[in-house]
């Protein structure tokens, strides 16, 4: 049965059919291939998957990040970063791995972000004199930073389907996306002090100093006021998602001066896309989750792998292979949707945690967002730079690599993702 779904899923993907009308017609077929099941079972088991309490918090983090991201919040956080680091090595190139981690405390989406900061820094990169390739690889592996601190969307999916708490997977993605974001950095500084690249020479003065911290304050407010109100129990998610967006509308409308009408329109209808692309995946997967639990393959998963591999440590570095490969060929909040049913019982199996594994495989999936096939945001950001995918994929090599390295230590050392 499970071969018929995968068998099935393939053929409609690669007949570009998109990824949640794939599901749907892979999981009706398994439906009816059981036909001890009713269909109309389906129906049933998408509608109740909806009717989750922390959704909620999807579309108001998803609007958040529209506000926020736009206007001259980006441009004074980059003036800010530039004067701060553009003057070492590869300093230019650290700034937009800096303004994407910040954003990943007011957006929680890797699109959004290397749409952003991409369509802002990518241009200003090639005017510095950076190559085109380094600047979009750079920026596409930045982006997923985004995913790892908090306010974070696959994470709020990932809690969904495995009964994780959202509050503890947002804590304990804050110490690996800062680690990410220091490993990206050191490449930027490697390369920029080998490759001779050039440095931000603006002179610095504290009077424009001080201005672009006064403007870009709000951004560096937001996540540290998420991280507190989660981390001391004063609201939950879905209640912080809400106040993200009043906090966006009042920043934007009464500090920036910069919402309009147009502007609001524009945002809204933006989240409202990106967050029915994700509720359509969800409501998709779920069939495919109730199909894989009616059959008992968890369970039989787990036994495979516990009498095949045996040792712990194996198995933890088999899960992250699988989950490495399936990042790189499925969207990742379908992909989590898929591969979480299966982890969680083998995780407990092996003795870790529900909120390590969540870390473990959102950055394995992130990995697929600037790797092709999929490469997301490795598309987005070749498309502003207007390069081939080939040269960008060499230059992302060392982020291939610290990427990985981390990874590893995220998954065999559990006091990396304290929460």
């Amino acid at each position: 049965m499970t071969i018929l779904i995968i068998g099935l899923f393939i053929v409609a993907a690669l007949a570009s059919i998109p990824i949640a009308h794939a599901l749907v017609l892979a999981s009706v077929g398994g439906l009816l291939a059981l036909g001890r099941v009713p269909v109309d079972l389906a129906v049933q088991q998408m509608i109740s998957q909806m009717q989750s309490f922390p959704l909620i918090a999807i579309p108001f983090f998803m609007l958040t990040g529209a506000l926020m991201v736009s206007g001259r919040l980006g441009q004074s956080l980059v003036n800010l970063l530039s004067m701060m680091i553009g003057r070492v090595h590869g300093g230019p190139a650290q700034v937009g791995v800096l303004s994407s981690t910040i954003f990943g405390g007011v957006s929680g989406s890797a699109v959004a972000d290397a749409s952003a900061i991409g369509s802002m820094l990518i241009p200003w990169l090639k005017k510095l004199g950076y190559p085109a390739p380094f600047a979009a690889g750079t920026l596409a592996a930045a982006a997923t930073i985004d995913i790892l601190i908090p306010p974070s969307i696959p994470m709020i999916v990932y809690a969904l389907v495995s009964g994780a708490s959202i509050g503890a997977l947002f804590v304990a993605g804050i110490l690996p996306g800062l680690l990410m974001c220091g490993g990206f950095m050191l490449v930027c500084y490697v390369q920029g002090r080998r490759r001779g690249f050039p440095r931000d020479t603006t002179p610095f003065r504290w009077n424009a100093f001080g201005r672009q911290l006064v403007l870009a304050g709000p951004a560096l407010a937001m996540p540290v006021l998420i991280i507190v109100f989660l981390r001391f129990g004063i609201a939950t998610p879905t209640e912080v998602s809400v106040m993200s967006t009043l906090y966006a509308l009042v920043v934007s409308g009464l500090v920036y001066r910069d919402l309009t009408i147009a502007k609001l329109r524009h945002a809204a209808v933006e989240a409202g896309i990106s967050t029915g692309v994700v509720l359509l995946i969800i409501m998709a997967s779920s069939i495919v989750g109730w199909i894989v639990t009616y059959e008992q393959l968890p369970a039989a998963f787990t036994r495979f792998a516990t009498e095949t591999l045996q040792s712990p440590w194996l198995i933890i570095l088999a899960m992250n292979l699988i989950m490495l490969a399936t990042g790189m060929f499925i969207d990742l909040p379908a992909a989590v949707l898929l591969l979480t049913p299966m982890f969680v019982p083998l995780a407990a199996a092996v003795g870790m945690d529900t909120v390590q594994l969540g870390i473990m495989m959102i950055v394995n999936l992130s990995i697929g967002l600037y790797h092709p096939p999929i490469g997301t945001t490795l598309f987005i950001t070749s498309s502003i730079a207007k390069v081939r995918i080939g040269d960008v994929v060499v230059e992302l090599i060392p982020f291939y690599v610290v990427a990985v390295g981390l990874l590893l230590g995220f998954a065999y050392l559990p006091w990396l993702t304290l929460h």
